[in-house]
């Protein structure tokens, strides 16, 4: 072996050294799966032209794989058009995922919606790639809903999402059964 090639092993070497330190000390051994998590933005279509934003950062962690409620996170949701409308950002109270499939729910804790805050609203996604779904707990009334909607409560994903903005993941949920 020459010296330059000796010395882009032992560089290399080194690297893989030092990586795999900084890797060890970081965690106390490999990074356990996600129990379920929902991530990701879309807007929904309308042909309307409403400019509909969903937002999702939703987790819930190996540990508490028995406990959908321990879920934690946030989402946002939007819906403006011609320069009227509101948003919602909602503290996550439940997590359900089931194959492609998610229900989250979460207590309002911003919105400039009177009356929204402190309600509690459930969001259902079917992640289908690039033809994500969406539905929501409120979905067949004027308002956001019942006022003592339960955890982890949502419609069927019946919106479709506007083509080029879907890009949601969900993680499936395994419990134990």
């Amino acid at each position: 072996m020459n010296r330059r090639t000796k010395t882009a092993v032992l560089g290399a070497a080194l690297l893989l050294t030092a990586t795999g330190a900084a890797s060890a000390t970081a965690s106390d051994g490999p990074r356990a799966r996600e129990a379920a998590a929902l991530t990701g933005t879309a807007k929904l279509y309308r042909s309307a032209g409403d400019d509909i934003t969903f937002t999702f950062d939703a987790h819930l962690a190996a540990k508490d794989t028995a406990d959908p409620s321990k879920a934690t996170g946030t989402f946002e949701f939007s819906h403006y058009l011609d320069g009227k409308g509101a948003r919602a950002e909602a503290r996550v109270d439940c997590l359900v995922t089931g194959g492609a499939v998610a229900v989250v729910s979460g207590v309002i804790t911003e919105s400039d919606l009177p009356g929204a805050k402190g309600r509690r609203v459930g969001v259902t996604v079917h992640d289908l790639g690039r033809h994500d779904r969406l539905g929501y707990s409120w979905a067949a009334t004027e308002d956001l809903g019942p006022r003592n909607l339960p955890k982890c409560v949502s419609s069927a994903p019946f919106e479709k999402v506007r083509e080029g903005t879907g890009d949601f993941t969900v993680v499936p949920w395994n419990p134990a059964l």
